[in-house]
């Protein structure tokens, strides 16, 4: 009876989203998870409780996938809807697993990751003097985190570098902020630090284009550097923001093509600035591949930098009956042109070293502008 309820259990989370699951398939390979449980339950040298040997069997099943793919308790569940509206504690880093490895996508702007010297592309090899090899993203990631003032010990590789490095960062309630720079560079020539993709994106950016647009800027220079992206729709709502109305942004596709769609412009007035320059490093990943590589696409900027992370996959979020959740990579990211984003990234149209891309896109308008005052 034991082995049938924890069979049952786990069907049912499994099931519990997907009406269609063909249960006469799965049901006798889940027997067998419940006789493990049941038996490590029945004769393991500790006591034990279901629910966290259930959790574990669903930890390591997500494993077995690609590293987006994980199972959040109900404590990393309320974490995530937290971070979608701009806050959480932590050091303030977006990571990546490849092969194995913790990368670092980037540091958040102002984070005590940043202010530490954390890098795009750093490989962690240790948090706390334990070896971060084959470790999950989720695991990876709540070791990171902490109370507000305690420090996590990180040992960093750097591309370039003869040695490693240890860092100790000391953990922050971090804030973030979708808009952290607007100015105007030049006369005409305006600078928009794009920070981050969240549920009040869309109106942050366009209060901040309404007020370089009273400011005559007719060029405008849009900085997604080490912006590891964030929400899918908010990604296509800031594309929007330059794109006409009935224009294709961005296309998921799936494999059994159910969740396939395309999303397309609703802006019957989107923000013209000529020249429109995009600012991208191997920092700049998901929404702001969305956006640099519909405008790419389309012809309506120039894309400066260097080439992109190439993080082009969707994660769904499937709550659970008990309160946690799945995160599950359901589809990728196409651009308008049917380019591929995830693992290849955008290449920009003006390649040049991420430290010299904004000094360049300057260069760039200041050109367009002697260029248009001409004609």
């Amino acid at each position: 009876m034991q082995k049938f309820f924890v069979a049952l259990f786990l069907l049912g989370l499994i099931g519990c989203n997907n009406k269609n699951t063909d249960t006469n398939r799965i049901f006798p390979k889940l027997k067998d998870i419940g006789s493990v449980i049941s038996l490590i339950e029945r004769d393991y040298v500790e006591p034990v409780e279901i629910k966290s040997l259930t959790h574990g069997a669903l930890r390591g099943m997500m494993k077995t996938l690609d590293p987006y793919s994980q199972y959040l308790d109900e404590k990393q569940y309320k974490e995530l809807k937290t971070e979608t509206y701009g806050q959480f504690t932590g050091i303030g880093v977006d990571v990546s697993v490849k092969k194995g490895v913790l990368y670092v996508i980037a540091p958040l702007d102002g984070s005590p990751a940043e202010t530490a010297g954390i890098k795009a592309g750093d490989a962690i090899l240790k948090i706390n003097e334990e070896s971060t090899r084959d470790m999950t993203l989720s695991e990876a990631v709540e070791k990171m985190r902490g109370e507000p003032g305690s420090t996590v010990k990180l040992t960093v590789m750097r591309e370039g570098a003869a040695l490693l490095t240890d860092l100790v960062i000391k953990r922050e309630t971090i804030k973030i902020e979708s808009i952290r720079d607007v100015k105007m560079l030049e006369p005409g020539v305006a600078y928009i630090r794009l920070a981050a993709f969240q549920e009040n994106t869309i109106g942050d950016l366009e209060s901040a284009l309404r007020k370089i647009k009273t400011q005559n800027a007719r060029a405008l220079i849009l900085d997604v550097r080490n912006n590891s992206g964030g929400l899918l729709n908010s990604g296509v709502r800031v594309a929007a923001a330059f794109i006409p109305k009935g224009k294709l942004i961005v296309s998921t596709k799936s494999r059994s093509h159910k969740q396939d769609e395309d999303y397309y412009s609703e802006n019957e007035a989107p923000f013209i600035f000529k020249p429109l320059l995009i600012l991208v490093n191997k920092g700049s990943a998901s929404s702001s591949e969305i956006v640099a590589g519909a405008v790419q696409d389309h012809k309506l900027g120039i894309v400066v930098g260097a080439q992109t992370f190439g993080k082009g996959s969707v994660q769904s979020v499937v709550p659970l009956p008990d309160g946690s959740a799945l995160r599950l990579t359901t589809s990728k990211y196409y651009t308008p042109n049917g380019r591929l984003i995830h693992e290849i990234g955008i290449q920009p149209d003006v390649v040049v070293d991420a430290e010299d891309a904004l000094g360049k896109a300057l260069e760039i308008a200041k050109n367009m502008e002697i260029h248009h005052a001409k004609i």
